[in-house]
């Protein structure tokens, strides 16, 4: 879109003053810098049971979920520096997962089918990350078991760090990942959000 064009979007907003129509001219000029490859990024708010989540995506896909106590601003500004600095909020690239959410959190999803990307994430927390999606719906793991799983025994602290830095929790479940005594243990949304994934998913 060329630069005159905005300049007369946005002088037509400015005199209506109709919010209704600057929403949708956001909306459409999300949309086509988006199909013109013209964004690295797009993002949303949604609220859910475990708070205010923000949901940003990459043309390859949904690149990070982030809870509110994790700061939102911040998580922003870290995404400006790892996937590109053009990052806009809006657009309908969110919509598939926003819905999937809803239905997770309503009981009628046990799994995410939109595309991920996972580039904020490497090697040894890589593999950790591709183990957590699959353990199965309602069940859980201990640290222990993924170190196994992921074929080094011995990292358990190291699986322990691959959880808190999970860039999309909930769609890659590091909530069933538990303490061998059956405890909790850490969570990057606080301990009542993993408590209530996991009791949300076990009365399924």
């Amino acid at each position: 879109m060329s630069d005159t064009s905005i300049q007369l979007l946005s002088t037509k907003t400015t005199t209506t003053g109709d919010s209704e129509h600057l929403a949708a001219l956001h909306a459409a000029l999300v949309e086509r810098a988006t199909r013109e490859s013209a964004v690295d990024a797009t993002y949303r708010v949604v609220d859910s049971p475990v708070g205010a989540l923000l949901l940003a995506a990459t043309e390859a896909g949904v690149v990070r979920v982030a809870f509110d106590v994790e700061d939102h601003d911040r998580v922003l500004e870290s995404l400006g520096a790892s996937v590109g600095s053009r990052i806009l909020r809006g657009g309908n690239r969110l919509d598939p997962l926003a819905r999937e959410l809803d239905d997770y959190f309503a009981g009628g999803r046990r799994g995410f089918d939109v595309p991920v990307d996972l580039r904020l994430a490497r090697g040894f927390r890589l593999s950790v990350l591709h183990h957590l999606q699959q353990i199965p719906y309602g069940s859980t793991e201990s640290y222990g078991q993924v170190a196994v799983a992921t074929g080094s025994p011995r990292a358990v602290r190291a699986v322990g760090s691959a959880c808190a830095t999970n860039p999309l929790p909930i769609v890659v479940p590091c909530h069933r990942v538990v303490r061998s005594d059956g405890s909790l243990g850490g969570y990057l949304g606080g301990l009542g959000a993993k408590e209530r994934l996991l009791a949300l998913e076990h009365a399924a």
